[in-house]
């Protein structure tokens, strides 16, 4: 990574695109109104989603659009997108890493990154994406709402017991973050705005999109919730797999014996990076 001390593999989501949309919270009402209003979105345009995953950004903007197309490097995020995209003919989708991305894919009104920037070779992605924006479009970085406090008081089940996940992963893969076949001791990289202006974009417009809806999660959709991240990933766990699912069964049981939990929909942040008209 140019910058940074991570390098992408390929394994790094390796297993988790079946557990992706069950697992992970849906970003927060609101989002594809916020995003049409900011920019004047229409129904015309076309939309870039960069590491698209599982398709969830790119579907739930699609009306907003002509055309969307959806980038991932992983093929089980690929093939998700497209069994979620069956029905919606606006919809490409495109295996490819961001930095390779093909020639021909044209030029698009907004490009989106729904928490996949850190996973790249930033100015390099910055700089080809915004080649790719015609005169007027803008780039958007969108996120759950960080060191948002989530309150679970008032609602009808336990909280899924997060920390108590964490420390049951660290016992099993140790204690330094796992990443494909390397580790994160630092984190994903930040900066993120030092990169986005040096590709020469201007901003950012800063939206806080409101979520707080009460959320009832099942323990499998908790189980999903771990198999969905980079640092848990099924294959991380190799043949000690089954025995970490029971491990998490196990702890999931104590923690809610009925099965279900609650927890309140995160609120969803973006900053939105504008090119110039003059290009």
């Amino acid at each position: 990574m140019t910058g940074d001390t991570w390098s992408w593999d390929e394994t790094l989501f390796a297993g988790t695109a079946a557990h992706y949309t069950r697992g992970r919270p849906p970003y927060a009402p609101g989002l594809a109104r916020a995003l049409a209003e900011a920019l004047g979105l229409d129904g015309r345009g076309r939309l870039l989603d960069v590491g698209c995953g599982p398709g969830t950004l790119a579907l739930g903007l699609a009306h907003l659009f002509a055309e969307v197309v959806g980038v991932d490097p992983d093929a089980g995020m690929i093939a998700e997108a497209r069994r979620a995209g069956a029905g919606e003919p606006k919809a490409t989708w495109v295996r490819a890493r961001a930095e390779e991305l093909p020639p021909g894919l044209g030029t698009f009104t907004l490009a989106t990154f729904g928490q996949s920037f850190h996973w790249m070779d930033r100015d390099l992605v910055a700089a080809t994406v915004r080649g790719l924006l015609r005169p007027g479009g803008a780039l958007a970085h969108i996120s759950d709402l960080k060191g948002e406090a989530r309150p679970t008081e008032g609602l009808p089940h336990p909280p899924v017991p997060h920390a108590e996940i964490g420390e049951l992963v660290r016992r099993y893969l140790g204690p330094v973050r796992r990443a494909g076949q390397g580790l994160l001791p630092h984190g994903t990289p930040d900066g993120e705005a030092a990169v986005l202006a040096r590709a020469g974009f201007n901003g950012p417009q800063r939206i806080v999109v409101p979520g707080g809806r009460p959320l009832e999660r099942t323990a499998d959709d908790a189980v999903a919730g771990v198999f969905s991240l980079s640092f848990s990933a099924p294959h991380l766990f190799a043949e000690r797999g089954p025995a970490f699912e029971a491990d998490l069964r196990r702890l999931l049981a104590r923690a809610s014996p009925s099965g279900l939990f609650s927890e309140r929909q995160p609120s969803s942040e973006v900053f939105v990076w504008r090119t110039t008209r003059e290009r």
